[in-house]
């Protein structure tokens, strides 16, 4: 599979690991699994990564290895969500992303294969899951990108405010400006009205 070609003309959706626990969350995930264009969906590592941070201090584990733990923590939560809507296609590379979109299915991303092998992302905490997801819409071609938090942007603000705002990591920035499409924040009731709309297809 040619790099930059698995989610040609599609949509990356990255779901924060702080929406773990919301009431609506469960009708998001089904809302999306039923979109129709070539989408792939990023977890967050939520209370799973909290745990990995949590301990760093106390084992006095290095940054390296707290990296592969965070993403590892990334991958459960990866498959926490596809428990909860069975329509989502767990994938662990670029040509299985392609194969979902394929067959009209939205994939969710198990990050630690690509991740893990991807020797130039930093391996430390200044690279989270918001980063990652601007990674893989990079390398699957994705034309668009959208970020669910559970706080809403500065109106009229971009990747960099969000970064000097803490919303993001100070790597985000650099990440997203390989997605030639829109970026964007949205917190979890406006996803689920546009995707329940259909209006993030157009």
């Amino acid at each position: 599979m040619p790099e930059h070609s698995a989610l040609r003309r599609g949509h990356v959706v990255k779901l924060g690991g702080s929406l773990l626990g919301a009431p609506r969350l469960p009708e998001l995930l089904r809302a999306l699994a039923r979109h129709a264009s070539p989408t792939l969906l990023v977890t967050g590592g939520g209370p799973f990564a909290d745990a990995v941070r949590d301990l760093q201090p106390t084992l006095r584990l290095s940054d390296p290895a707290c990296h592969r733990m965070a993403i590892l923590a990334m991958e459960q939560t990866a498959l926490a969500f596809a428990d909860l809507a069975p329509g989502l296609v767990p994938v662990d590379s670029l040509e299985a992303i392609a194969e979902a979109g394929a067959a009209k299915r939205v994939a969710i991303w198990r990050p630690a294969r690509l991740a893990l092998e991807a020797s130039e992302l930093p391996q430390s905490w200044e690279l989270t899951s918001d980063s990652l997801a601007a990674w893989i819409a990079g390398e699957s071609g994705a034309e668009r990108l959208t970020l669910v938090k559970s706080a809403p942007p500065a109106p009229g603000s971009g990747p960099n405010q969000w970064a000097e705002a803490g919303l993001v990591d100070p790597l985000f920035p650099r990440y997203a400006a390989r997605v030639p499409g829109p970026v964007e924040v949205m917190t979890l009731d406006d996803a689920l009205s546009h995707f329940t709309k259909g209006s993030l297809a157009a």
